[in-house]
């Protein structure tokens, strides 16, 4: 046993190399009595912080499990643990360490560490010489390939990639595996370009034989069909013309290049729309084969891949005369693009070859019905082309948005305390919303007070992974960080911490009782509000949950949105009034902020009920129900800068009988306020913000205003997360709420622009968005250079694509007389208000065609007067003409 306790004293000391001749010495049985004692300290390291020098005996414990272990499986399962990616052994520590055991078990080894995923980060050089040292097959896996080609690339001296290539014994198998690697992410960096890169490599040893080029040919078009991560094809595609296939090898793969010039990313589609280009212009292409490839092509959004197809089919169709009714109705499929040029270049095309259709019926028709996809003046020159009468006058455009989400009921706090912690578990792993954030809360406190040991012993295993849990020396860190002098504010995740640590007596009643009378600490930032009421409501909870348990929380939304019904604080205040408990300041303040006072019909009832309890609470419910629906603040814009901000007066309700947390929600919101650097919460707790004040939304949206501004001017990403459920939200959805929006559709980032995309058909759909506001408050920011023309008119068309046709066009017929404007002070359009001017005049031509909107817009004329054919130009005279037509009868 004392050679046991030897072995357990250097790995705990670290040293790696004295542990592996130590434990090879010991009997089996020795090394298994030997196992539990690692399996403990693995557990106590696994617990202990980062920084403690107990670390240091990771590599140590590494190399004593994986001899101990008898078993492959379990041998690798140690070794690739993942609290020893970070220090591991040695590999050639670990390879002496194990050289004792037969080849086979080496080999299932190799295989099953080689089995983990990439991100197991295991040592290519441990899993490379127990396979060299077994003599088994090498694994093809994604971890072995990515591992081979860190080693291969991090270069061994001077010597050249390709020699280093050339000497690898495995070398056909592991390229091979190369091309079916599930994404190249992790070593993109390494295949660089130029002549000492993979590519180039890779291409010489199949030009001098090493690898046999058909494979390598094949294998690189059909990684480029299957397609990969989102930067794959910057190493396959300039392989791939390394490779210089030859004229007979690109006949061969038509049908690939057919599909890569349909499906493929834009780099590899231009690859193949050239190879399909150059072998239609050399008559190697069949008209079935041109159009087979045309027809996918055209349908993609590179305005350029299409435009360059056209003018191949354009060739084709000028030279072989006999081809023209396979092509032309191929031509025709350009009609449905969302680009109107091209739509008028395929009608050339149509208008120039047309007549040679006139015996085929058929090919005709197929042209025809594809016709109805274009705009309507194209229609027209159209139907004159092929001499069939003009389509019907449409019906009267009726608008058809998709419907709001509706707001839903909270169930229930759990009524099991076993149930109601794997709830905080999942709360604490994700970030969850503000329903499941409620019920969770509540149920803490109403098992806290109905038996607080079980609630312990049912949060145990949550609480025994949290970052607070004391280390080895007894230090509570959990007391240091939730100390009351601590400036920092409670967030929705940290908050649930200091619940569970309470619950677990890591916080003295003195801290939290300090924490609680003196609050907060302040900031400078009037957007802290918010925060600091997310704060005082995590600190009152947690003292009560010590010294006052409450039976439930009177502030839990009835629904998802934050409202709270009258009639169900009612009920709550009578259960307080029944069980003789104490109300929490903080809790029934909140609650007053959220009880739905919009329906006076229910709120008048509620009041009555309310002054009937006999208890202060009451009285105050009854007379804040009976106030009415709360009243804005007086509001002002600003400007700082390229932004536009907008400034709030004081809010009375809020300032006078709430607790000072809250007061702060009432104060005066300033420019100053609103550009000031501070430390309050990012987007993560917005959707709380919200749910503060849900019938408020302009208060929040205020204070949002700065926060979208950022997602439009900066790189902050996820800022307009928010948006759609400031659009759910109650309230007055003022100016403070469209300029929101307004932000969120010219966001940097697309995800952030489809949340804006989002907010802004749900206003549409509830009747509340304020288009014309909206409009100017774009056209106001696209001149300042807060918001970029392209990013607006994609935000545009992807809710044009929702069927919303008509409020786009109130948005944008507000917006494009601001930058037409423009246009014609700067006189060449350079400006940056101007550019981009053209693609948002296409959707707004688009929308007037389609919604049948009808009059005038100023400016518009004189751009539409402007000579030659650039985009903006011809849409220019596209939305005039639209809005000129005559309405149909």
């Amino acid at each position: 046993m004392s050679a046991v306790l030897e072995a357990v004293r250097a790995v705990r000391a670290g040293r790696a190399g004295e542990t592996a001749l130590l434990v090879k010495k010991l009997t089996d049985a020795e090394r298994r009595a030997l196992l539990p004692e690692l399996q403990d300290l693995r557990k106590e390291l696994r617990a202990a912080p980062w920084e403690t020098p107990a670390q240091r005996s990771y590599p140590a414990l590494q190399v004593a499990g994986a001899m101990c272990h008898s078993g492959a499986a379990a041998a690798a399962t140690w070794i690739a643990g993942a609290d020893m990616r970070w220090r591991q052994a040695p590999a050639e520590t670990l390879l002496k360490a194990l050289a004792d055991r037969d080849t086979g078990w080496q080999a299932d080894v190799a295989r099953r560490l080689a089995a983990r995923p990439v991100s197991a980060d295991v040592s290519f050089e441990l899993m490379a010489g127990l396979v060299r040292r077994s003599g088994c097959e090498v694994p093809v896996t994604d971890a072995y390939v990515v591992g081979w080609v860190r080693h291969i690339g991090h270069g061994w001296g001077r010597v050249p990639l390709v020699d280093r290539l050339r000497a690898e014994p495995d070398l056909t198998p592991l390229v091979n595996g190369l091309f079916e690697l599930s994404d190249l992410g992790e070593v993109r960096w390494l295949f660089g370009d130029g002549p000492g890169s993979w590519q180039s490599a890779l291409a010489e040893l199949a030009r001098t034989g090493t690898l046999d080029r058909k494979v390598i040919v094949d294998a690189c078009v059909a990684r480029l069909l299957r397609g990969g991560g989102p930067t794959d094809h910057r190493v396959f595609l300039p392989l791939l013309v390394q490779l210089a296939l030859t004229r007979g090898e690109e006949l061969e793969r038509v049908a690939d290049w057919t599909a890569l010039a349909r499906d493929a990313v834009s780099p590899v589609a231009a690859h193949a729309q050239s190879v399909l280009a150059a072998l239609a212009l050399d008559g190697e292409l069949t008209a079935r084969q041109l159009a087979e490839a045309s027809e996918g092509l055209l349908f993609r959004a590179e305005k350029k891949l299409v435009r360059a197809q056209l003018v191949l089919l354009g060739k084709v169709l000028t030279r072989e005369a006999a081809s023209t009714a396979q092509l032309l109705p191929a031509v025709a499929q350009a009609f449905g693009h969302e680009d109107t040029q091209v739509q008028e270049r395929a009608l050339k095309l149509v208008e120039r070859h047309v007549k040679r259709l006139a015996e085929d019926s058929a090919a005709q028709a197929d042209i025809a019905d594809a016709a109805e996809q274009l705009s309507p003046a194209l229609r027209v020159r159209a139907a004159a082309a092929l001499g069939i009468a003009p389509a019907s006058a449409p019906e009267v455009y009726e608008e058809v948005l998709p419907p709001a989400p509706e707001p839903f009921r909270l169930a229930p706090a759990p009524d099991s305390a076993v149930e109601l912690a794997e709830e905080v578990s999942a709360l604490l792993a994700s970030d969850g919303d503000v329903a499941a954030f409620e019920r969770a809360l509540d149920g803490l406190a109403r098992h806290a007070h109905r038996d607080q040991d079980a609630l312990r012993e049912a949060l145990e295993p949550v609480a025994a992974t949290r970052w607070w849990q004391p280390d080895s020396s007894g230090r509570r860190y959990a007391e240091e960080h939730f100390d009351h002098n601590r400036r920092g504010l409670l967030n929705t995740e940290n908050g649930l911490d200091l619940i569970l640590a309470t619950l677990s007596g890591e916080v003295s009643t003195a801290a939290l009782f300090a924490a609680l009378q003196r609050g907060p600490a302040d900031h400078d930032c009037a957007r802290h509000g918010f925060s600091r009421v997310i704060d005082v409501r995590f600190r009152e909870l947690a003292y009560r949950i010590r010294t006052d348990p409450q039976p439930l929380l009177l502030a839990t939304p009835s629904w998802s949105t934050g409202l709270l019904e009258p009639g169900d604080l009612v009920d709550r205040l009578d259960a307080y009034r029944r069980l003789g408990a104490r109300v929490g300041d903080v809790d029934f303040a909140q609650a007053l902020l959220r009880v739905r006072r919009e329906d006076r019909t229910a709120a008048l009832a509620a009041a009555g009920r309310a002054s009937e309890l006999g208890t202060p609470e009451g009285e105050r419910l009854a007379r804040w129900l009976a106030a009415g629906e709360p009243a804005l603040p007086t509001s002002d814009r600003r400007t700082s800068g390229p932004r536009v901000l907008i400034e709030s007066g004081e809010v009375l309700d809020l300032r006078a009988d709430f607790p000072e947390a809250f007061r702060r929600l009432g104060r005066p919101f300033s420019v100053s306020d609103a550009v000031r650097y501070c430390y309050h919460w990012g987007q993560e707790d917005h959707q709380h913000w919200l749910a503060t004040l849900p019938e408020s939304r302009e208060l929040v949206a205020v204070r949002l205003v700065h926060d979208l501004s950022e997602a439009a001017l900066d790189d902050q990403r996820g800022m307009a997360a928010a948006l759609p459920l400031l659009a759910e939200s109650g309230g007055v959805a003022g100016e403070a709420t469209q300029l929101c929006v307004a932000y969120g559709l010219g966001a940097r980032h697309p995800e952030d622009r489809l949340a804006a995309v989002d907010a802004l058909l749900v206003l549409a759909a509830r009747g509340q968005l304020d288009a014309a506001r909206l409009g100017a408050d774009l056209g106001q920011l696209v001149q300042r250079g807060a918001v970029k023309p392209s990013r607006l008119a994609e935000s545009a068309r992807t809710a044009v694509a929702a069927g919303a046709n008509t409020t786009i066009w109130e948005m944008l017929r507000h917006t494009l007389p601001v930058l037409l404007a423009d246009l014609a002070t700067a006189g060449t359009g350079s400006s940056g208000s101007v550019r981009g001017l053209g693609e948002l005049l296409s959707i707004a031509a688009e929308c007037a065609e389609r919604s049948g909107a009808r009059g005038d817009m100023p400016h518009l004329a004189q751009a539409a007067a402007r000579r030659g054919s650039s985009r903006l130009a011809v849409q220019a005279r596209r939305l005039l003409a639209a809005l000129a037509e005559e309405a149909a009868a």
